[in-house]
């Protein structure tokens, strides 16, 4: 059965220049294999498609059951170049957690 990332897990987001900075993390300690599973690099590629120019990153906190996730040219150049609504990559977060999942393959 799939659900929306947001039933398992919260997100923070951020920037640093080109790069939008994702934080997603459990609600429950027993959901972090799932996210391992279910959120990787290449599916938060696909989801943002031509939003993000460059790689997907994906860095794993097992002590905290969060995944870290860089994307790399998807702020059209930055905050202060960009003509982009969100140059700042505050809702890249907000959007992930519509990406479809399975919690329980």
């Amino acid at each position: 059965m799939k659900v929306p990332l947001s039933k398992i897990a919260h997100t923070r987001s951020g920037d640093k220049g080109d790069t939008c900075n994702i934080g997603v993390i459990a609600y429950q300690e027993r959901d972090y294999p799932a996210l391992l599973r279910e959120v990787t690099a290449e599916r938060v590629k696909r989801h943002f498609g031509e939003l993000v120019k460059g790689d997907v990153e994906r860095f794993e906190l097992p002590n905290l059951g969060a995944l870290n996730f860089l994307l790399h040219g998807a702020l059209g150049g930055g905050g202060t170049v960009s003509l982009r609504t969100d140059a700042q990559g505050k809702t890249f977060g907000a959007a992930l957690l519509s990406l479809e999942i399975d919690p329980s393959a």
